[in-house]
C-alpha cells in the first residue's frame, strides 16, 4: 500500500509526498517503528526544497489521522544518508537495510525492509539532495516554520556519543537537536548499530568490503572472534525484523513495530524469564546468569553472514543482459547435471505453539537433542502473543524473548548465522545455517498472508521464507490454520489460500513473482489444527494410553483431506509414532481438564515436498511443558546441487562456443560490387550518376545508408542514393544508384573551394557489420552560383583562374 496518501493528507498547499517508506528508528536499547516520507515544496522561483518528515504511527497508515508528527530533518547542505553494514556483519542477500542519516547536529539510525521499493526511496533521497557545489545557495526551509513536531525538553542534556559504555569505540560526532526537532531526538542513540568498518554513500561514495566476525555462541559462555580482534564489549545488533500484515483488496503493508526491544537486566522489567529453569546448562568456567548478562551479549549469539551467490545460472538474471545472457542462462539450467552434484545437508524443522507464554525452560531438548550439529535450523511458533497490542499494533516483547531463546539452544556443536527472520502477529519463523554454509545462502525473500478476520487478518494465516542453498531453491512455511474440529473446510481453505497468495519477488523484475510451489524442496510447518473426529474423548485418550497411534491415525482430518487430494497434493508427511501434542494442561502432561476438555489432537505438524529428501527422525519432546501444546521437530537429509567449478566452466564454455557459431553463421553479409566512385568533370545542374550491386547471402538483412557522426545526412547535398534503405531476401540483390547533382544551393561552396566533390558513404546492415563507400570528382566552376559583385573582380573566366585566386575574391 502506498503510505505517502497518508503523509499527503497532513502537508499543505504546495508541499508534496515523493515517496514514503515503513522504518525502524533504532534508538537505545529500543526500536521504534517509524514512518520516512520525502516532502518537496516549490518556491515561487520554480526552485525545490527538500525534508524528511519522520511520523509515528499506531497502525497501518492509510489516512492523515492515523500519522502523527515527530520530527522534520530538512535536506541541507550538511545533510547525508548512507547505506551502512551493522558492526561486524556482512550482507544477507534480502536482509533488511541499515541507513545512517548524519547532519551536522542529528544523528539517527533506520532499518529499511529490503526490496525495489526502499531502493527507490534511498534514490529520490539522494537525488533531492542538494549538493557540495558552494556557489550554489543554501536552502531556508522557511516554509517549515507551520509545522510544529513534539515540544522539546525544557533542559537539553549534553548530547550524547555512540558507544558510551566504557570500553566501547566511540569518537563519532555528537548526538544532538536539529533545527526542527522532537524530544526524542533530543535523547542520546546509545548503543544502536554504528557504522561498520564498510559503508556505501548512496550518491556513488566509495564501497569497501568489511571484515568478517565469527558467529557467537552464547552458551560457549562468550564472542568467539573473527580475524579481526577488537576490546571492548560491542554494542547490541537486534537482527531485523519483518512484520507483515495482509489487509483488503490483496494489497501487503509491511509494519515494523516498535519497542520490541526490552532490557533483560532490569529487575521488574518485561524480559526474559529469568528464573534458573529457563537457561541452559553452561560449562561451569562461563557460568553467567541472566541477570548479570548483558543485552548486548545476548543478541549477538547469532550473525548475519555474507552471501556470495552460488547459483551460476541466477547470476546471468540480472536484467542488464540482454537476449544472449538469457539463452546462456536456459542452456545452463537445462544442463544443470553436467556441472552439479548431490550433497546432503541436514536441516532441522521444528514447530511449537507457545499459547502466548514467555519462555521459562531451555530449548535444547527441543532443538539440540540429536547428536550431530544440523546445517540449518528451520524453527516456527505460533501464538507468540495473544495480546491486543500483538493484534492491532504488531508489537511484542514476546518476539525477542524467544528468538532469544532459541539462540542459546541451537546445537552446541557448531557456530550458525540467522539468515532471515519474519512475523505476522504471533507466526514467527527463524532460519539459521552453519556459519561456513552462509557464503552460499542467496535470493533470500520473507512474505505473509493473513487468513484470520474477514480472511485478511493476521491472527491465522502464514509466514515463508524463500531461499537458494547452492543450486537448490527452498521455501519454508510456518502457518497457523483455524482452529475448532467442525472447522476443517475452513482450514482447507487457508492453506489454499496461503498458497496463492504467497508470492516472492525475483531479482529480475521482468519475471513474475515466484509462488511456494516453483521450488525445488518445500517444508511446511505448523499448528495445521487438523483434529481427530468420529472418536469421543475417552476413546482417543484410551486409544493414546494404548499406544494404539495408527488406528488413532485414521480418524486425523489431515490424512482424510490428504487423501482426498483437496490439500497439500504431492506433499508426504513421516509415519507418526509419537502421542498427540495438544491439549495438555500448562506446565504439566496432563490432558486438558478445563471445562471445554478438549480431545487430543495432532495439532502440530510437519510435511514435505520435493526429491532427495529423507526423513531421519519425527517426534515431538513432552519434557517442554511451556505450553498447552507440545513441540514437534523432524530431522531431515535434504540432498542440494552444488556447484563443481571445473565442470561449470566447461559446460559455460561449451554453451558459448556454440552460442558463438551459431551467431556468426547468421549474421548478415553480402558483398558489393564496387566501392570507389569518380565523378569526372562535374557541371552545373548537369546530373551524373554511377552504380553498384548488392548481392546478399544465405540470411535476410535490412541495409541502410547511416549518418556519419555529428552530421545530420548520410551525404552531403549534390548527392543521392536511390533506393537509400531496404530489405534483402537470401541470395538476392540489390542494385543502388548514386546520383551526383549540383545546383544553385550547392554550386555557391563548390565555385569558391569551400566544398569539393568528395565524401564517404556508410552502408549499415542490421545485426551486421558496416561498409564504406568512397566518392570522388572534380567539379568545373561557372559562373552559375557565383555572386555578381565577386564576378566583377574577375578579369579572366572563373574556369581559367587557379583555385588559390578564386577563392581569395571578396564577397563570396
Amino acid at each position: 500500500m502506498d503510505q505517502s496518501v497518508a503523509i499527503q493528507e497532513t502537508l499543505v498547499e504546495g508541499e508534496y509526498c515523493v515517496i514514503a517508506v515503513q522504518g525502524v528508528l533504532c534508538k537505545g536499547d529500543s526500536r521504534q517503528s517509524r514512518l520516512l516520507g520525502l516532502v518537496r515544496y516549490r518556491l515561487e522561483n520554480d526552485a525545490q526544497e527538500h525534508a524528511l518528515f519522520l511520523y509515528t504511527h499506531r497502525r497501518m497508515a492509510i489516512t492523515g489521522d492515523d500519522v502523527s508528527l515527530d520530527q522534520i530533518v530538512p535536506l541541507s547542505k550538511d545533510f547525508m544518508l548512507e547505506e551502512v553494514s551493522p558492526d561486524g556483519e556482512l550482507y544477507i542477500l534480502g536482509s533488511d537495510v541499515t541507513v545512517q542519516l548524519n547532519t551536522a547536529e542529528l544523528r539517527l539510525v533506520f532499518q529499511l525492509p529490503f526490496g525495489s521499493h526502499t531502493r527507490t526511496f534511498l534514490q529520490e533521497v539522494a537525488r533531492a539532495c542538494p549538493g557540495f557545489d558552494p556557489e550554489t545557495r543554501d536552502p531556508e526551509f522557511e516554509w517549515l516554520s507551520r509545522h510544529r513536531c513534539a515540544e522539546p525538553d525544557a533542559e537539553s542534556p549534553k548530547p550524547r556519543e555512540w558507544n558510551s559504555d566504557p570500553g566501547t569505540r566511540s569518537g563519532l560526532a555528537p548526538i544532538g537537536g536539529g533545527r526542527h526537532q522532537s524530544r526524542n531526538a533530543r535523547r542520546g542513540l546509545e548503543d544502536v548499530l554504528p557504522r561498520g568498518p564498510g559503508y556505501i554513500l548512496l550518491w556513488g561514495g566509495a564501497a569497501e568490503e568489511p571484515e568478517f566476525l565469527l558467529a557467537e555462541e552464547m552458551h560457549e559462555g562468550g564472542p568467539v572472534r573473527g580475524r579481526r580482534p577488537r576490546g571492548g564489549r560491542r554494542d547490541e545488533a537486534l537482527e531485523e525484523a519483518d512484520w507483515e500484515m495482509s489487509a483488503g483488496g490483496g494489497f501487503r503493508e509491511r509494519d515494523y513495530a516498535g519497542s520490541s526491544n526490552v532490557d533483560s537486566s532490569r529487575p521488574n522489567g518485561r524480559g526474559t524469564d529469568q528464573t534458573s529453569g529457563a537457561r541452559c546448562p553452561e560449562k561451569p568456567e562461563n557460568s553467567l546468569t541472566r541477570q548479570n548478562k548483558s543485552k548486548s551479549e545476548m543478541s549477538e549469539m547469532v550473525r548475519s553472514a555474507t552471501v556470495t551467490v552460488s547459483d551460476k545460472a541466477h547470476i546471468l538474471s540480472v536484467q542488464k543482459f540482454g537476449l544472449r545472457d538469457t539463452i546462456v542462462k536456459s542452456h545452463l539450467v537445462q544442463k544443470e547435471e553436467n556441472y552439479t552434484y548431490i550433497q546432503n545437508f541436514r536441516f532441522f524443522v521444528g514447530t511449537y505453539n507457545v499459547n502466548g507464554q514467555s519462555p521459562k525452560e531451555c530449548l535444547r531438548p527441543w532443538l539440540s537433542h540429536s547428536a550431530l550439529a544440523p546445517d540449518v535450523y528451520c524453527v516456527g511458533f505460533q501464538e507468540l502473543d495473544l495480546s491486543k497490542e500483538a493484534f492491532f499494533f504488531h508489537d511484542t516483547p514476546k518476539e525477542e524473548e524467544w528468538f532469544k531463546a532459541v539462540s542459546e539452544s541451537l546445537h552446541p556443536d557448531a557456530k550458525y548465522a540467522k539468515v532471515k527472520f519474519v512475523r505476522l502477529v504471533g507466526i514467527m519463523l527463524l532460519l539459521y545455517v552453519k556459519q561456513e554454509h552462509a557464503a552460499y545462502i542467496s535470493e533470500v525473500e520473507a512474505e505473509t498472508v493473513g487468513t484470520g478476520i474477514m480472511g485478511r487478518m493476521g491472527n491465522k494465516g502464514g509466514v515463508a521464507i524463500r531461499f537458494q542453498l547452492h543450486n537448490t531453491s527452498i521455501c519454508v512455511v510456518n502457518s497457523h490454520l483455524a482452529a475448532h474440529t467442525e472447522e476443517y473446510e475452513r482450514r482447507n481453505q487457508d492453506y489454499r489460500d496461503i498458497c496463492s497468495r504467497m508470492q516472492f519477488p525475483q531479482v529480475d523484475p521482468s519475471q513474475p513473482p515466484r509462488t511456494i510451489n516453483k521450488h525445488d524442496v518445500i517444508l511446511w510447518l505448523g499448528d495445521l489444527n487438523y483434529r481427530i473426529e468420529e472418536l469421543d474423548v475417552g476413546k482417543v485418550k484410551k486409544l493414546v494410553e494404548e499406544k494404539a497411534f495408527q488406528t488413532l491415525y485414521a480418524h486425523d482430518q489431515l490424512k482424510i483431506q490428504v487423501a482426498a487430494k483437496t490439500i497439500f497434493d504431492g506433499f508426504t508427511e513421516g509415519e507418526i509414532t509419537f502421542q498427540p501434542t495438544y491439549k495438555y494442561d500448562t506446565g504439566s502432561d496432563d490432558w486438558d481438564t478445563s471445562e471445554k476438555c478438549r480431545a487430543p489432537a495432532w495439532c502440530d505438524r510437519i510435511l514435505w515436498k520435493g526429491k532427495n529428501i529423507t526423513q531421519l527422525s519425527y517426534q515431538s519432546h513432552m519434557a517442554l511443558k511451556t505450553s498447552d501444546h507440545k513441540p514437534v521437530s523432524s530431522v531431515f537429509d535434504i540432498g542440494v546441487r552444488v556447484v563443481n567449478e571445473e565442470l561449470y566452466r566447461k559446460t559455460l564454455e561449451e554453451i558459448v562456443r556454440s552460442l558463438d557459431k551459431m551467431e556468426n553463421a547468421n549474421i548478415p553479409s553480402v558483398t558489393l560490387s564496387k566501392r570507389e566512385f569518380c565523378f569526372e568533370n562535374v557541371k552545373y545542374m548537369q546530373l551524373q550518376t554511377e552504380s553498384f550491386t548488392i548481392h546478399n547471402s544465405q540470411v535476410p538483412c535490412q541495409f541502410e545508408f547511416i549518418n556519419k557522426p555529428d552530421e545530420e545526412s548520410y551525404c552531403k547535398q549534390w548527392l543521392t542514393a536511390r533506393p537509400s534503405k531496404g530489405f534483402l531476401l537470401p541470395d538476392s540483390h540489390v542494385e543502388i544508384e548514386l546520383e551526383l547533382f549540383v545546383n544553385k544551393s550547392t554550386a555557391t561552396q563548390l565555385n569558391s573551394g569551400q566544398d569539393t566533390i568528395e565524401d564517404i558513404l556508410v552502408l549499415h546492415l542490421e545485426r551486421g557489420k558496416d561498409y564504406f563507400l568512397s566518392v570522388s570528382g572534380n567539379y568545373l566552376p561557372s559562373c552559375f552560383g557565383s555572386p555578381l559583385h565577386t564576378l566583377c573582380y574577375m578579369r579572366e573566366p572563373i574556369l581559367d583562374l587557379p583555385p588559390k585566386t578564386v577563392s581569395a575574391l571578396p564577397a563570396w
